[in-house]
C-alpha cells in the first residue's frame, strides 16, 4: 500500500511562490499558459505538489514546459542549468546498482525517480528541453533506456556540448559525480 504524500500548508505556499516566480521569469518555456490554471491544478493534486517539492528539494528547479490538451495536463521538467545536485552519483537502476561489487552509490536513478513520484526524461523529452535553453553543459543526465539496450547491460545518458545534444551509453552500473537525472511530472 502506497502512503499518500502531502506537504504541510506553509511548505505548499512556499513552493507555490517559488514555482510562480520561476514561471514568470521564464515565459519562453510556456508561452500562452496561465499561472492561475496551473496553480488551481496543483492545489487540487496534493501528491503532485509533493513530487514537485521533491524535484525542488533535490535541485531540479521544476518549471512548466508543456500543456497536453488531450489529457488536460501540465508537464513539468527539471529546468536547472545542470543535472540536479541532489540526484547525482547514481547508477541507472537497481539491477545496475546491485551488480556493482564495490564502491556502490547510495541509490539509482530509476528507484529515486519512482520514490519522488516522477519519471526520468526520455530522449525525446530531453531534446525538447534543450530547445528551451542550454542544459547540462558541464554535467550529464541518465535518460529512459530502451529495453533492448538495458537487457544487454547498457543505459543511455545525454548532455549538451558544442551546441548539440549528445546521446551516449554506459554500463547501467556506472556512476559519476557529474551524472544524475532529470525528471518530468504530469499534473
Amino acid at each position: 500500500m502506497e502512503i499518500f504524500k502531502k506537504l504541510q500548508a506553509d511548505k505548499s505556499a512556499e513552493l507555490l511562490s517559488i514555482l510562480k516566480a520561476r514561471f514568470g521569469k521564464n515565459m519562453n518555456r510556456h508561452k500562452g499558459l496561465s499561472w492561475d490554471k496551473i496553480e488551481a491544478k496543483l492545489l487540487a493534486n496534493a501528491e503532485k505538489l509533493w513530487s514537485l517539492n521533491e524535484m525542488e528539494r533535490t535541485g531540479g528547479e521544476p518549471d512548466v514546459v508543456y500543456y497536453d490538451q488531450n489529457t488536460d495536463e501540465f508537464i513539468f521538467y527539471d529546468c536547472s542549468a545542470e543535472t540536479p545536485k541532489g540526484r547525482r552519483s547514481l547508477c541507472y537502476d537497481r539491477e545496475g546498482l546491485e551488480s556493482r561489487k564495490e564502491h556502490k552509490p547510495d541509490n539509482n536513478a530509476i528507484d529515486m525517480a519512482a520514490a519522488m513520484g516522477i519519471k526520468i526524461l526520455t530522449e525525446e523529452q530531453y531534446r525538447a528541453l534543450q530547445k528551451l535553453g542550454n542544459f547540462d553543459a558541464k554535467t550529464s543526465s541518465w535518460i529512459e533506456t530502451p529495453a533492448e539496450i538495458r537487457n544487454n547491460g547498457g543505459a543511455l545518458f545525454a548532455d549538451f556540448r558544442y551546441g548539440n545534444v549528445f546521446i551516449y551509453h554506459n554500463g547501467a552500473q556506472s556512476y559519476y559525480a557529474v551524472r544524475g537525472f532529470r525528471g518530468s511530472l504530469r499534473v
